[in-house]
């Protein structure tokens, strides 16, 4: 894969990153996240991305990767769960860095992200301070935000984070349209998640909000998109070379998967004519951009 650089910074990624949510689930064999996670890596992907919410994912990411640290991008994300200390207070990004840390095994995190923080409480309650005392400290490298919606806009024009996480989706173009813009003008990069928009071409029963109106997007725009086995391939180079994206995070829990994930990606973007198409589809499904988040 292509390397990027990280915004301003002097990093860089690969196009794809690895999301590591599923590979916490405590019901996953030891063994088998351990095998993944390095498969991960002799991939050549070159961003993992966890958080403090995601299970064992850190513990395993800690356990299992240690020795190979210098080999890959360190994402977390932080702001709750520290015991003794209320949720989104500067004391507690403090605190959740030196934890994430020691359960990551690492001496510095490249990416540390608020995870979902509201909007109110970035404007007043010290977190993107905390953040920045504990890159001043070298503990971490980039502060970051992790969201949507009106809490990315104020994120980013605090002038206090050097990279954000933001849902970008052929199903949801909300941040892509309105907000990413700012990203690319002002040296911000962007890590792309919710990419495949919870594969919405394969019919489950009785969804739920935000995966309904996902469903429904699908549904409305389908006579205009490729076929469904053609989709994830679809969905990961729409968001993967889509501006101001620099890195796209998807997850799973099997290898196949994942080199399918990379060889799409190495694809490159999408043809002129299949970018139409979609554009296309979204007029005419009459579907807003509004973001389903």
């Amino acid at each position: 894969m292509d390397i990027r650089r990280f915004g301003r910074s002097e990093l860089s990624v690969t196009p794809l990153g690895f999301g590591a949510m599923q590979i916490g689930d405590p019901d996953i064999d030891e063994a088998a996240a351990a095998r993944l996670l390095n498969e991960v890596l002799d991939a050549d992907i070159g961003l993992i991305d966890t958080a403090r919410s995601y299970a064992l994912s850190e513990q395993r990411i800690g356990r299992h990767l240690a020795a190979r640290r210098d080999e890959f991008l360190l994402s977390t994300k932080l702001g709750y769960g520290v015991e003794g200390c209320e949720d989104w207070t500067y004391e507690c990004i403090r605190l959740g860095v030196d934890r994430a840390l020691a359960t990551l095994a690492t001496d510095h995190i490249d990416v540390a992200h608020l995870h979902s923080c509201p909007a109110d409480v970035l404007r007043d309650n010290g977190v993107l301070d905390a953040l920045a005392t504990a890159r001043e400290q070298g503990k971490i490298r980039c502060a970051a935000y992790s969201g949507d919606n009106e809490a990315l806009s104020v994120a980013m024009e605090s002038g206090m984070v050097q990279s954000v996480q933001a849902s970008v989706s052929l199903f949801d173009q909300s941040n892509l349209r309105l907000r990413l813009t700012f990203a690319r003008d002002n040296g911000i990069p962007v890590l792309a998640k919710r990419t495949l928009g919870g594969a919405p071409w394969r019919p489950v029963p009785d969804l739920a909000p935000p995966e309904a109106e996902l469903h429904r997007r699908y549904q409305a725009m389908a006579a205009f998109l490729p076929p469904p086995e053609e989709m994830a391939d679809t969905l990961l180079r729409f968001a993967a070379y889509a501006p101001g994206v620099t890195c796209v995070l998807v997850g799973g829990t099997r290898i196949d998967h994942l080199r399918s994930n990379i060889a799409a990606v190495e694809r490159g973007p999408l043809p002129d004519s299949m970018l139409a198409r979609i554009d296309k589809a979204w007029l005419r499904s009459g579907t807003s951009w509004d973001s389903v988040i």
